[in-house]
């Protein structure tokens, strides 16, 4: 079993290209099931996020492919992950 807080810790890194896309900001959970649906990424705004909205990307349960020490090995492909951009 594993805190939501050590989740928060670890970088996501997409498996299809090794681009490291950001570290987890919150969790979209079922509220029926208590199960997590989703990841969701916080990405920096424009100038280290001092300015600017603050982007977020959600990646589904079933796009990961290993939780590590360090690390959350996700799969998303290039049109999702252009979105993060």
């Amino acid at each position: 079993m594993m805190n939501i807080s050590e989740f928060q810790t670890k970088d996501v890194v997409n498996v299809s290209d090794g681009k490291k896309l950001g570290s987890i900001g919150d969790f979209d959970i079922n509220v029926t099931t208590g199960k997590i649906q989703a990841i969701i990424i916080s990405g920096q705004g424009k100038m280290l996020g001092f300015f600017g909205k603050e982007e977020e990307f959600v990646i589904p349960w079933r796009n990961i492919v290993k939780i590590g020490e360090d690390v959350i090995l996700v799969r998303v492909s290039r049109t999702e992950e252009a979105s993060i951009e």
